[in-house]
């Protein structure tokens, strides 16, 4: 569920010195509390565990924490209550459950999906609509945005009010106007906290009247030392899934090491089928289960594509990449590399793009990974 990605902390939520990575960006956000200016909106952007949650999470602790000032005690009524969002997916369900399985579309907006750990503390969460059957593309919706817009002109019980909104690029740009009525007439006891992946997917007017931060991959080598919690992997198995995290602990963290590792080898598998140009039935076999019968979802399987051409492209340019995406094929893709050059991984490319662009009208799954990797070997 688009609800409920990745939460991680490295103990049992201790402070911000517990936070993995971006050191910068919990400097400036300690440095806002200390000096008791904190701004009324701040857009945090970057990847999907990257940590962007987590650290408005806390975020909300500290401001609200009746020990500390600009970090929290994890001890007191307030900071346990506001913790409760370390898993909100049970906190997602509950409100679903109270909605009832069979909300049509003016209840979904009459009875809006809102997580409440604290008084002061609202999570606004892409609304799925359904817990058993949720729709494609949860989004956060008009009667969220509605209610954020009342409530954020409220005294606060503690010391401020916080608002995070969890998948802020999902809401429509013609809906994203009545947000900015809030940004554009601030509430002096309350912070907006948006969270998307990239700042380009929200509106320019949004963007510009909120703080920015953008947080970067975290080093595998710190990773590695944070996956040291998980007994079950042996070092070279925590290195692995270090590397294939791309920086995001919390990807890192939740990986299935094993079914990654077969995942992209079909999908690598498919590549190299493509090339020859020959195999059809094993092409339109592999294309059926990459496109029908996975647990992931296709979009990620686009992504694998993706960075299997990256590491592709740097290896048939002689270039040795430091920072390899599928370490454990390297010598599978140096091999491709032989019979490939920029521009078919170009062409691959392309294909690909225009496959993410027809998915959006609802073309087959199946038909155009087909027409890609069968273009492949003309």
């Amino acid at each position: 569920m688009r609800a409920s990605p990745p939460r991680f902390v490295r103990k049992d939520n201790m402070g911000f010195s517990d936070f993995l990575g971006n050191e910068r960006v919990v400097r400036a956000v300690r440095g806002m509390l200390h000096r008791e200016r904190v701004p009324s909106a701040m857009l945090f952007t970057g990847p999907r565990g990257i940590g962007k949650f987590t650290l408005a999470r806390m975020f909300a602790q500290a401001a609200n924490c009746r020990r500390l000032q600009d970090d929290f005690c994890g001890e007191c009524e307030t900071c346990r209550g506001i913790a409760r969002l370390q898993n909100p997916a049970e906190l997602v369900a509950a409100g679903l459950a109270e909605r009832g399985e069979n909300a049509d579309a003016a209840a979904v907006e009459r009875t809006p999906l809102i997580v409440e750990p604290h008084p002061d503390v609202w999570l606004i969460v892409p609304d799925p609509v359904r817990l058993r059957n949720p729709v494609a593309r949860p989004m956060i919706r008009v009667g969220q945005l509605r209610a954020v817009q009342r409530a954020a002109y409220f005294q606060p019980l503690g010391r401020r009010r916080v608002f995070i909104l969890d998948g802020a690029d999902t809401m429509r740009w013609s809906d994203a106007d009545l947000f900015l009525k809030i940004l554009e007439e601030p509430p002096e006891s309350a912070t907006l906290i948006l969270l998307a992946q990239s700042p380009d997917s929200l509106l320019p007017t949004i963007r510009s009247r909120c703080l920015q931060f953008h947080f970067a991959p975290v080093p595998a080598e710190e990773i590695a030392a944070f996956l040291t919690s998980r007994a079950e992997l042996t070092r070279d198995k925590r290195i692995l899934a270090a590397q294939l995290s791309a920086g995001s602990p919390g990807a890192a963290l939740t990986l299935d090491l094993a079914e990654s590792v077969r995942l992209r080898a079909n999908v690598f598998h498919l590549l190299e089928n493509a090339v020859t140009g020959k195999k059809y039935g094993e092409i339109f076999a592999a294309t059926a289960q990459l496109a029908k019968q996975e647990k992931e979802s296709f979009e990620n399987i686009l992504l694998l594509f993706y960075s299997l051409l990256t590491d592709l492209l740097e290896a048939s340019q002689g270039n040795q990449s430091r920072l390899p995406r599928n370490p454990d094929l390297r010598r599978e893709i140096q091999s491709l590399a032989g019979r490939t050059d920029w521009r078919w991984v170009l062409r691959a490319t392309r294909g690909l793009d225009i496959l993410e662009r027809r998915l959006r009208r609802n073309i087959g799954r199946q038909l155009g990974l087909d027409a890609v990797v069968v273009s492949l070997g003309a």
